[in-house]
């Protein structure tokens, strides 16, 4: 089994309801767990992961790894919303990983409302990590078609281009399929 794993997919994915159901396994198979999230996520619990399906786990909460070091008895570690976390990060998961042995698996978006990969997702395929793509269908009303891309609106409904890519919540974003964000970003005929 590879050391490095990356969970990624659109909002609403599951993403984080994957991990806590992964940290519940783990734990019932008596592995010590260690479940991180990035301080910057305070959406719902300071302390806790929680799915918007209702599950929720405890975390710890880091502004950063740099001064993190999982015990010694910890077999996995798991990673929410790592897209938040720098570059540097997942160079220190990749040692976590690699020198010490264990298990690190991360969870979060690859690219942002603007097709760009996110700086530690970036990192995270640099190194390697198994991919592992989490699926969802399009949000806009009646298509079926598989969600790659996320759509950020502003409080008129008008497609936001530009800015702070770090921003949490998922009332401003619709997840779409490559036809719909092309035909509403970039205002391009959508074909069916």
């Amino acid at each position: 089994m590879a050391n490095l794993h990356f969970h990624y997919g659109v909002m609403s994915s599951s993403k984080s309801a994957a991990l806590i159901i992964n940290a519940y396994n783990f734990k019932h198979n008596n592995n010590q767990v260690e479940v991180i999230k990035p301080s910057f996520d305070s959406r719902f619990a300071a302390q806790k992961i929680v799915s918007r399906i209702g599950l929720e786990c405890d975390a710890m909460a880091m502004p950063d790894l740099r001064a993190y070091a999982p015990a010694p008895q910890t077999k996995v570690i798991l990673v929410d919303e790592v897209q938040f976390f720098a570059p540097s990060d997942i160079d220190k998961l990749v040692h976590i990983a690699d020198i010490q042995g264990k298990i690190v698996m991360c969870y979060g978006l690859m690219v942002d409302s603007n097709e760009e990969l996110f700086p530690a997702s970036k990192r995270l395929i640099e190194v390697g990590a198994k991919l592992h793509r989490m699926d969802s269908n399009c949000q806009i009303d009646g298509c079926m078609k598989l969600a790659t891309h996320h759509l950020r609106f502003d409080t008129n409904g008008q497609v936001i281009r530009a800015g702070d890519q770090f921003v949490l919540g998922d009332s401003n974003y619709k997840s779409v399929c490559r036809a719909h964000y092309n035909a509403l970003y970039h205002k391009k005929s959508k074909t069916r």
